[in-house]
């Protein structure tokens, strides 16, 4: 019994936050009738620089949320880490995912998380505090949270753009 706690304690999964994004329900029409089934959209963080998205398919939504969750968990090993600046980003940049367009904007201390659904549950699992956002095109939560996902992993600190370029900034 100890032992199972402490296992629980030790896993990875502990330190990870996640947030469920977006649960739909699909209808296939049977011969009795309609049949049910659930999706579900979940992002998965360590609130420290990494971020991944989990999208899983159920008859139930408990086991729909499950897979999403394992399925986040997994590419979030594969992702790597973003670049932060404190509880911001370190410059303006702009996510595109199919005709979704999210604008991310640092923003100062205080400021907080300034952004829709989709965008918000990203940031807040990378562990960002301090930001502005705005979107464009599709608001589909899925498009909305690769998009994201993209324009984050597309930051560099001053540092890695001084390397990249060879120059002193």
């Amino acid at each position: 019994m100890a032992r199972e706690r402490r296992d629980a304690a030790d896993s990875p999964r502990s330190e990870l936050k996640d947030f469920v994004v977006k649960i739909r329900r699909c209808a296939a029409v049977v011969k009795g009738g309609r049949r049910f089934s659930f999706n579900a959209l979940v992002v998965v963080g360590d609130e420290q620089g990494k971020v991944a998205w989990g999208y899983g398919k159920a008859n139930e939504v408990p086991p729909a949320v499950e897979k999403a969750l394992k399925d986040g968990e997994q590419s979030l090993r594969r992702m790597k880490k973003i670049s932060l600046r404190g509880e911001t980003i370190p410059h303006r940049v702009v996510g595109r995912f199919g005709a979704s367009r999210v604008i991310l904007v640092p923003a100062g201390p205080g400021t907080g998380v300034k952004a829709g659904p989709g965008v918000r549950e990203v940031l807040q699992a990378c562990g960002i505090r301090n930001i502005l956002s705005k979107t464009h095109g599709s608001t589909n939560p899925i498009n909305l949270v690769k998009a994201t996902i993209n324009g984050l992993l597309q930051l560099r600190t001053k540092q890695e753009v001084e390397a990249l370029r060879g120059v002193k900034l």
